[in-house]
């Protein structure tokens, strides 16, 4: 009995002795990648592309906005100029004009949704080969420093303690700015 439990004893020792010396041979980086990638110069050219797509929009559904609010407007002086017996007269072409008004209504409305997920798709679409490119630069660096593990200390991700070397100025410096 005192052998076996001698044994588990070494067997223990030897596992934590073992499971030190692997982790003491990992090697843990950090770099703030929002930080970076606000900091790149081709970020701001792809927020121009951005700004001067989203300002297309907004004056195309501001144009849809002032031509319904004009119809609207028609629509109501037209009524409010009409007494009873010529408003029953022409309900049918009132009715019609109400209906047209709610259509643009729902155009509007869905033309703002369209144009926000074409915004989204484009700026995932432009931000994808910087992220690509980000990407590479850290794994080459990594590589170069020996590094296995590299963590995103950016804001809001789930690194909490960042003591370990930081890779922002090398990848910054291999990405050239």
């Amino acid at each position: 009995m005192m052998r076996n439990i001698r044994t588990l004893m070494v067997a223990i020792a030897l596992f934590f002795g073992a499971t030190t010396m692997l982790t003491a041979q990992v090697k843990i980086a950090h770099i703030d990648v929002q930080k970076l990638l606000e900091e790149m110069p081709e970020r701001k050219s792809i927020e121009a592309q951005l700004k001067k797509l989203e300002q297309g929009y907004t004056a195309d559904i501001q144009a849809a906005i002032k031509e319904l609010q004009a119809r609207a407007d028609k629509y109501q002086k037209e009524a409010a100029a009409l007494t009873e017996a010529q408003l029953k007269a022409r309900e049918t072409e009132f009715l019609k004009k109400s209906e047209e008004i709610q259509t643009m209504e729902n155009n509007i409305r869905q033309s703002q949704q369209t144009a926000a997920q074409n915004l989204q798709k484009k700026q995932q679409e432009l931000v994808e080969p910087l992220l690509k490119k980000v990407k590479s630069s850290i794994e080459k660096v990594a590589k170069a420093k020996g590094v296995q593990y590299v963590l995103d200390s950016s804001a809001g991700s789930s690194v909490i303690v960042a003591s370990g070397e930081d890779l922002y100025s090398s990848v910054k410096k291999d990405l050239g700015f």
